[in-house]
Formats: C-alpha cells, sequence, structure tokens
C-alpha cells in the first residue's frame, strides 16, 4: 500500500518503531511523534529510531501531545496509529495516576478532536487487554464486560469510550485495538520478558511477584504491528474493537523455563508478594480480528523468546 502518509504516536517506543519501519518497508510515508518521556530511558528509544534517521519517508517530530498543537501533526496524513501513552500497571497508582490521566485520556482526546476536522482514512488506537482486569472467562471475547483491575486499564478503557463518542457523534473512523502482553525485540526494559533475559544472562535474580501461576497471553511484535496495518485497511465498522493476542497463554513459571533455556542459562529467582493491579490470568479471542481484517498471530512464544533473546545478544551488553 504505497503513496500512504502516516502518523504514528509514540514512534520510538518499543511498538511504534517496530511499525515504523514495517510501514516504510510497505512503501508508507511515515510522520512519527514522540515526547521521550522518562517512563524508561529515553537514549533507548532514540536507539529505537535511530536507523530510520536517513530515511527520505521518515520524518520525526519530538511534541508532547497533551500540550503540543496536535492539527498541524495530522497535515497530509492518511492513517494515525495512536500508540503514545503513559504504560505499565504498578505505576498507576498513588501520584503516578496524574501522569496516567494526561498521557492516556487527555492526550487521546486532544488526537481525537484534531482528528474530528481532518479527512483522515483511519484512526487505530491502541488500547490493552488491562481493560478486562480479571475476566469472567478465557478466553475473553470482546463482548465481555471490561472491568480494570488498575488505574491503567481504566485510563485505556477511558481512551476506548473517547474513541467510541468520537466515532458515534463525528464519524470519525476509529477502530482500538486490545493488545495481550506484548513482547520482542526493543521490548521495554521493565516488562517480564526483557528482564527475565537479562537475568538469565547476568545471573541475577528476577523479582517474581507472587506465586508464579499468573496466565499471559504473549503477543509477539511483529503480529501486533501486522494486526495495526490490518486495522487501517480492511473495512471496519467506526468504533470497532478487536482483540490481539497471540494465542500462547502460558503460566509465569513456564516462561521462566523457557527463556531460560533460550538464554542457556537458568533464570536465579527472588519471590516477591503478589503486587496490586496484577491479574490472575488473560487471554483473548481473536476470531473476531479474523473475520472482519482476516488477522491470526503467527509467531509461537516459543519462537518469539528465541528472537527476542538473539536480539539482546546482539544489541546489549552482558
Amino acid at each position: 500500500m504505497g503513496d500512504v502518509r502516516a502518523l504514528v504516536t509514540g514512534a520510538a517506543g518499543f511498538i511504534g518503531s517496530t511499525l515504523c519501519e514495517r510501514l516504510l518497508a510497505d512503501g508508507w510515508s511515515v510522520r512519527g511523534v514522540d515526547a521521550f518521556t522518562d517512563y524508561y530511558p529515553p537514549e533507548a528509544k532514540r536507539r529505537n529510531v535511530a536507523g530510520l534517521a536517513g530515511e527520505a519517508r521518515f520524518e520525526l517530530v519530538e511534541a508532547d501531545l497533551t500540550v503540543a498543537a496536535v492539527e498541524p501533526l495530522l497535515a497530509g496524513c492518511d492513517v494515525v496509529f495512536h500508540l503514545a501513552a503513559q504504560p505499565g500497571v504498578r505505576a498507576s497508582w498513588r501520584q503516578g495516576f496524574a501522569e496516567y490521566d494526561e498521557r492516556n485520556i487527555r492526550a487521546t482526546q486532544r488526537l481525537l478532536e484534531a482528528a474530528r476536522d481532518r479527512p483522515v482514512q483511519r484512526v487505530v488506537f491502541a488500547s490493552s487487554s488491562s481493560v478486562y482486569g480479571n475476566p469472567q472467562r478465557v478466553p475473553t471475547p470482546e463482548t465481555d464486560v471490561a472491568r480494570p483491575f488498575s488505574p491503567y486499564g481504566v485510563t485505556k478503557l477511558a481512551g476506548e469510550h473517547l474513541c467510541r463518542a468520537y466515532a458515534d457523534n463525528f464519524g470519525v473512523p476509529v477502530v482500538a485495538l486490545r493488545y495481550f502482553t506484548v513482547y520482542g525485540p526493543r521490548q521495554r526494559p521493565d516488562m517480564a520478558i526483557h528482564r527475565l533475559v537479562e537475568c538469565a544472562r547476568r545471573g541475577t535474580p528476577f523479582a517474581l511477584f507472587g506465586d508464579g501461576s499468573q496466565i499471559r497471553d504473549f503477543t509477539f511484535v511483529d503480529d501486533v504491528v501486522a494486526a495495526n496495518v490490518a486495522a487501517a485497511t480492511a473495512a471496519l465498522q467506526p468504533g470497532e474493537v478487536l482483540n490481539v493476542a497471540g494465542g500462547s497463554s502460558t503460566a509465569l513459571v513456564d516462561l521462566v523455563a523457557m527463556v531460560g533455556e533460550a538464554v542457556g542459562r537458568e533464570v536465579p529467582l527472588d519471590w516477591q508478594p503478589a503486587q496490586p493491579g496484577d491479574v490472575q490470568r488473560t487471554g483473548g479471542a481473536v476470531e473476531l480480528a479474523g473475520r472482519l481484517m482476516g488477522w491470526a498471530p503467527r509467531v509461537s512464544l516459543r519462537d518469539g523468546v528465541a528472537r527476542q533473546v538473539a536480539w539482546h545478544q546482539a544489541h546489549l551488553p552482558s
């Protein structure tokens, strides 16, 4: 799909930078926006996009969507991928909530308000499986009640409600994708697989919260990127919400063993109490995404972990 211009917010992040690379490889032109916030080291984000600097069809704009003029960022863009957000469950409590409110709710509203007056073909909003909280059933279909278990999940659900309101009132062609635990090369350093790989490589203890029986549905980053491209191009109704899950629900203790095998060294564990906001189980039903936009996950957890380990070994000091 050439000759299409995309705006990617959060372009220097783990998923955003991978999406930018895919779009450029497919012939799109990309305007990437990032605020380089300090949730994790901004230097890591700058490395994520360093390889794109010489691309003629890539433009990087450093801007904070909570305060910057948003309309000029959308100028000339056909599709908007809104990935910019304050991530993470555990930091969203107490005083930390203010940043989640600003970056996940206010920034989304400002972007939708700007898109309302622009002839964009599609806005793809990055939501999260955290909107489900402790789900009624697994795999969880999109029709089940969303009942977040953390302030972070509340802000992502609020973002979805904003998307629906702008779709219903103004016809903004927005689609929300609920990501289930994304992993792969460039994964954020606070996320479990990144930390597991580094603990195995360095022989340092990994803080495992709870008893390790928690189950997560892990989704490889390339599959998430493919879902974004599909959502941008498929004939979807404004306000649609779709799960993007890897189909590989795995207990954390089994993940620890898998990472150890891939690295070739056992992961030392430091057992810690369960943390507020951490749900017991996640798993997404993806039949609707398959039916409406022809998407399905392709990368198994074992293969994806091996690819992430190879990236760590090639790009990070041991």
